[in-house]
């Protein structure tokens, strides 16, 4: 397709300059100028720009959340939409080489809530972290997009009172190393040791270390560990 000179160029705004950078394109000097331009928009994407983005979202985290204890390892990324929420305190630890890709929420309910994530942990999109007393993240797991994981389930069982007033049963929540856990999963109960967790499960009962799970709620499906950790009552499906 031949190049139209700058008289011709009509059309709409983005058909125009198309067409403008084609025809810049079409000259050598015109190229490295566009060439040098989109390496710019490369780096302040994902390089020093990225960087200093997620610099800039972590102390901005700190500084609005002044009764809590927020603390960051080394090389951590802060994605975009990343938040903590703690106005009545609590406490973030968070390891070393820890990403947060995008809109990762920590919801702090309470001035006892504490959260650790471990290093070389990874959440990808939408995870949330509520916490009102504790939730150990151990190293190197993922949580994968739309994680929910919380200490607290709601009380319904009073019929005199609303769903919302009446409260919750709280228990304290462990992630162990190395756990993979799939998309769209709700974890309100602890996790063991290298644990893979299927996407869309709810896991309400503790899963052993070393095995595969899902389901509503979650049941171990497999189990690749140590012959002498095997689950209690596991029998492999045959």
């Amino acid at each position: 397709m031949s190049c139209a000179t700058l008289s011709q160029v009509r059309g709409k705004p983005w058909d125009r300059l198309q067409t403008v950078a084609s025809y810049a394109y079409s000259w050598p000097s015109g190229r490295r100028v566009i060439d040098k331009a989109r390496h710019l928009a490369w780096r302040v994407s994902y390089k020093d720009g990225a960087r200093l983005m997620s610099e800039g979202r972590k102390r901005w985290q700190i500084f609005r959340n002044p009764t809590a204890t927020i603390r960051f390892g080394k090389n951590v990324t802060a994605g975009p939409g990343f938040k903590v929420h703690a106005p009545w305190g609590g406490t973030l630890i968070v390891g070393d080489n820890v990403e947060f890709r995008r809109n990762t929420l920590f919801e702090l309910g309470s001035p006892g809530a504490r959260v650790t994530v471990g290093d070389g942990s990874y959440f990808t999109y939408d995870v949330i972290i509520a916490c009102d007393t504790t939730i150990s993240i151990g190293e190197r797991v993922g949580l994968a997009q739309s994680t929910f994981v919380a200490d607290g389930s709601h009380r319904y069982r009073d019929l005199t009172k609303p769903f919302l007033e009446q409260g919750y049963n709280y228990r304290s929540i462990s992630i162990g190393n190395d756990v993979q856990v799939h998309s769209k999963v709700t974890i309100v109960n602890s996790i063991g040791e290298r644990a893979i967790i299927g996407a869309n499960a709810v896991v309400t009962k503790p899963i052993p270390p070393f095995t595969v799970a899902g389901g509503v709620p979650a049941r171990v499906l497999d189990y690749y560990g140590p012959p002498s950790q095997d689950p209690e009552g596991w029998k492999p499906e045959r």
